[in-house]
């Protein structure tokens, strides 16, 4: 990528708070599900924040901790410093990375006990599931590059942190709502880490990283890159005709000119370097128009509209 101009190295790279839609959006997503029914009051609230703090804390981990994974196996290097160069410039030191990266699981895991003393035993599976989906991402396990990275992300921040969070608030250790209101952004935010993985694809085809969509022609990866992204309007059409989610959650149509737009530059992307780096924000900035308005849009018309009519 030698035509897109190096990220500035330093924690904020490392940490890369811009990525936490992944973690905020299906809290948002469970948290509007379970207050139609659990109590609305200042500890309720307070757990629910404590959740969002500790979705972010997960996903700080996976970012920090895939930093430096990346680098102790060579899939960073010197010359595509452009993605990650706190490492390889030497900016800052892998014990440092892998410690911050440790300090988010640990400070997460106490947030655990507090939502275990609050709801029950149940959320302990939830816990244990995203502890170990973070930390062994690019560490220990290393799934990551057995092309099982998408599939984690798919599971674990789509499917259950929506759960998870439902389940800290009702008690309710498994509920229908939650995981199928979450699912359109379940494969939007999949999609987020195929445009990670179609951006960098032959960078890590080089340096052998076994990425899901690496093991794909790059033509057949991008096409899966735009399903996993643009799949979500019709499965949320599909929700809403069929009664399971509110009309209101219409309003997150809106945000089809925003796929319209990771559209349009995944055609660009395969001779324009500029479009490839893209891949991923656009997608990022899709996630979060259409994530917010799904749920603005449910809490509106099961909330407020009664309220005002």
């Amino acid at each position: 990528m030698a035509d897109v101009r190096p990220v500035k190295a330093g924690w904020w790279n490392v940490f890369r708070p811009w990525t936490l839609h992944g973690a905020i959006i299906p809290v948002l997503i469970g948290g509007a599900v379970a207050f139609q029914t659990a109590e609305v009051n200042v500890l309720s609230v307070t757990m629910f924040l404590l959740i969002i703090l500790g979705g972010c804390l997960l996903q700080s981990a996976a970012n920090i901790l895939n930093t430096y994974g990346d680098f102790k196996t060579g899939v960073d290097t010197v010359e595509n410093e452009t993605r990650s160069p706190e490492l390889v410039t030497g900016v800052l030191s892998p014990k440092k990375v892998l410690y911050a990266g440790l300090a988010c699981l640990g400070v997460t895991a106490l947030l655990g006990l507090i939502f275990i003393w609050y709801s029950g035993w149940g959320i302990l599976i939830y816990g244990l599931l995203g502890l170990l989906g973070a930390g062994t991402y690019t560490v220990g396990l290393s799934y990551k590059y057995h092309g099982m990275g998408q599939i984690s992300v798919f599971v674990m921040m789509g499917l259950l942190m929506p759960l998870g969070t439902n389940c800290v608030l009702t008690g309710e250790i498994f509920a229908w709502e939650p995981l199928l209101l979450g699912l359109p952004n379940t494969f939007m935010i999949t999609g987020v880490l195929a445009g990670n993985e179609m951006r960098d694809y032959w960078e890590d085809k080089k340096a052998g990283a076994g990425t899901l969509l690496g093991r794909f022609p790059y033509e057949t990866g991008m096409k899966i890159y735009l399903f996993e992204s643009l799949v979500s309007f019709p499965i949320l059409a599909a929700l809403i005709l069929c009664g399971v989610a509110p009309l209101g959650c219409a309003l997150a149509f809106i945000t089809l000119y925003d796929g319209y737009t990771v559209y349009k530059n995944s055609k660009q992307a395969p001779t324009d370097p500029h479009a490839s780096f893209m891949l991923v924000p656009l997608c990022f900035k899709l996630n979060w128009h259409f994530g917010l308005l799904l749920v603005i849009g449910y809490v509106l018309e099961l909330n407020i509209i009664p309220m005002v009519i």
